[in-house]
């Protein structure tokens, strides 16, 4: 698979997020491809995010943020297999910042940090296809 887009805006999409309540990414995920990106990165189809953006409702979103922070600490794991240099996005990472630093612009960085750790992942796995193509 060839990944598309590798220079996603996150601070941007963080930002836009936390102004819409999640609203924007129940629409990007699925429109942009986002989701099928995280399935193919992972090796695993990953819980769609409307399901747990629904799930979230009743939990005052932990669980979506939970969810979240599981996704990004997979990524972390992955970039570091690969061999990509940090810092990476991470359980707490991604935790943290949504829950302590949410008068700060939080989650506009966690999810800044967790699409800089998926554009890198995307970029490498874009080269080394590459590579492959032309031996």
């Amino acid at each position: 698979m060839r990944f598309q887009r590798t220079n996603r805006p996150g601070f941007l999409f963080g930002l836009i997020d936390f102004c819409t309540a999640g609203l924007f990414f129940l629409f990007y995920m699925p429109l942009s491809g986002l989701q099928d990106e995280l399935d193919e990165i992972l090796g695993r189809r990953t819980q769609r995010y409307w399901v747990a953006y629904l799930l979230g409702i009743p939990t005052l979103f932990i669980y979506t943020l939970v969810w979240m922070a599981n996704i990004a600490e997979e990524l972390k794991v992955k970039a570091i297999e690969m061999g990509l240099e940090g810092p990476h996005t991470s359980w707490w990472h991604m935790f943290g910042w949504n829950t302590f630093g949410v008068l700060f612009m939080g989650p506009a960085v966690a999810t800044g940090r967790f699409f800089k750790t998926l554009n890198q992942i995307e970029e490498r796995l874009n080269h080394n296809n590459t590579k492959i193509q032309e031996t």
